[in-house]
C-alpha cells in the first residue's frame, strides 16, 4: 500500500499571518508559537488504519509486560541518583497539529531550561545526570512513551514529534515540513534507523519523513520496529 504526500503551498494576504494549504486541502494556520493545523489528512486510511493500530497496541502491550518491571526499577534509580521526578511530560505536536504530554524518563536537572527556553540535547550535555547519560545513551528514557502509543497519542513507527517551538521554526524554513502531522508520531521511525537522530540535519531527516508517509506499509512498520534494537546497539547520535 502506498501513500501519496501533497505538497504544502505558503499562502499568506495582507495583515494575515503566513499560513499552508496542502494542495487542494485546507488551511494549516501559524498561531502563537506553534502550528496549528485546522485540518489535515489522516494516513493510513481503510484497512491500513486498522493495521497500524493494531500492531502499535500489541506491540506497545507487548513491550509494556516485558519491560514493566525493569522500568519500575528504572524509575527508582532515577529517584535515588538525582532530585526530581522519575518522569516528566513534555508538550509536543502530533497528528493533525495537535499537541499532547509526551511521557520521557527524566535524564536532566528539573531546571535545564530554566536559562536557555527550548534547546535541543548536545553530546556531552552537562545538563544531563550521571545516570541520564546512560538512559539516553540507550534511549531508555523513551520508553515510558509506549504509554502514549496506547492512549492514542503516538505510533511504534512514526516522524519523532517535536516541541511546539521547534515545529513553528521548521515550518517557517520548510514549509513541507508540515506534512509529517498527517501520521501519528513515531517511538522510532525511519529517520531514526537511518542515523538521523540527535544533533542532525532537519532537512535529511525530513525527506526521510516523507519517504516513509509515502510508502508507508505494514510491512515497512514492521521492519522498521525490528531493526530499530540493531541500530540502537550502533548509535552515536544518541545524546
Amino acid at each position: 500500500m502506498t501513500n501519496t504526500a501533497r505538497p504544502l503551498v505558503r499562502e499568506a494576504s495582507a495583515g494575515a499571518k503566513p499560513h499552508f494549504r496542502l494542495a487542494g486541502g485546507p488551511a494549516l494556520t501559524a498561531i502563537d508559537d506553534a502550528i496549528a493545523l485546522d485540518t489535515c489528512p489522516v494516513l493510513p486510511l481503510g484497512f491500513g488504519a486498522v493495521a497500524k493500530r493494531a500492531i502499535d497496541l500489541c506491540g506497545a502491550l507487548a513491550l509494556l509486560a516485558l519491560g514493566g518491571i525493569p522500568m519500575l526499577v528504572v524509575a527508582l534509580l532515577i529517584k535515588i541518583t538525582s532530585p526530581g521526578p522519575a518522569l516528566y511530560t513534555q508538550e509536543r505536536v502530533g497528528l493533525g497539529g495537535r499537541r499532547f504530554k509526551l511521557l520521557k524518563f527524566r535524564t536532566m536537572r528539573v531546571d535545564a531550561e530554566a536559562n536557555t527556553g527550548p534547546v535541543w540535547a548536545q553530546e556531552h550535555d552537562p545538563r544531563r545526570t550521571a545516570f541520564g547519560a546512560f538512559l539516553r545513551r540507550w534511549s531508555i528514557d523513551e520508553l515510558p512513551q509506549l504509554i502514549n502509543v496506547v492512549r492514542g497519542d503516538m505510533s511504534l513507527v512514526g516522524p519523532r514529534p517535536e516541541r511546539p517551538y521547534f515545529v513553528a521554526k521548521f515550518s517557517q524554513e520548510m514549509p513541507s515540513y508540515m506534512q509529517r502531522h498527517s501520521v501519528l508520531p513515531g517511538l522510532t521511525g525511519w529517520a531514526q534507523l537511518n542515523g538521523l537522530r540527535g544533533n542532525t540535519s532537519i532537512s535529511m531527516r525530513l525527506d526521510f519523513d516523507l519517504y516513509y508517509i509515502r510508502h508507508w506499509s505494514p510491512t515497512l512498520d514492521v521492519l522498521i520496529i525490528l531493526m530499530t534494537p540493531f541500530k540502537m546497539l550502533a548509535e552515536k547520535n544518541a545524546y
